[in-house]
């Protein structure tokens, strides 16, 4: 975060609706270094003023986090991302899903750091050059555009924001560490016992 804390005046939101499929079990519940994959998430953002959960009412309970159902339950976190827009409080909100424990608040500064007038997303750059749209800052301006491809039958966050109004920051693919599978866990486990 910086001095004045100008880069924090965005909504942080983590979208916790999934099914788990790939995981087994509730992959948000699961420990980490003792603590669950979403406190981890929820960490990385406990700087931002406001913060929502997209997730079902009832699911989990985040102290000092808003819970704000999915408006299309079951539709991917593109769908997240347009219930998110409907709701921020802010500009820009910063995005993100419960499987990336290794984000970090600079991980968040740096992309904040990046915004310029005419991006609508910041989005790092994984280890192969490939941008992530689960762990990005999203502008409010693009909700008419995320609603028009979930209306047309789109589903992939990629594409909610085209790509001459992003920006692209390499260099930080250390925090973009997927935890898709039981197996993704016990390797980080295993990683950071060393």
């Amino acid at each position: 975060m910086s001095r004045t804390g100008e880069d924090w005046k965005f909504t942080a939101v983590i979208t916790a609706g999934g099914r788990s499929s790939r995981f087994g079990s509730d992959k948000a519940l699961a420990l980490l270094d003792g603590q669950p994959l979403l406190r981890h998430v929820a960490d990385s953002l406990q700087a931002c003023p406001t913060r929502l959960l997209i997730a079902p009412p009832g699911r989990y309970t985040l102290a000092g986090w808003e819970v704000i159902p999915d408006t299309r339950p079951g539709e991917g976190p593109l769908a997240g991302l347009e219930a998110a827009l409907n709701h921020a409080q802010t500009p820009w909100l910063a995005f993100t899903g419960v499987d990336l424990p290794g984000l970090t608040p600079g991980f968040w500064g740096a992309l904040a750091r990046a915004r310029t007038p005419a991006a609508r997303a910041v989005l790092a750059l994984d280890g192969a050059g490939r941008p992530q749209p689960l762990a990005g800052l999203y502008h409010c301006d693009l909700l008419p555009h995320v609603t028009a491809l979930l209306d047309s039958g789109e589903r992939r966050l990629r594409l909610a924001a085209p790509p001459e109004q992003c920006m692209f920051l390499a260099g930080l693919s250390s925090a973009l560490r997927n935890v898709n599978t039981p197996a993704d866990l016990t390797a980080l486990v295993a990683e950071r016992a060393l």
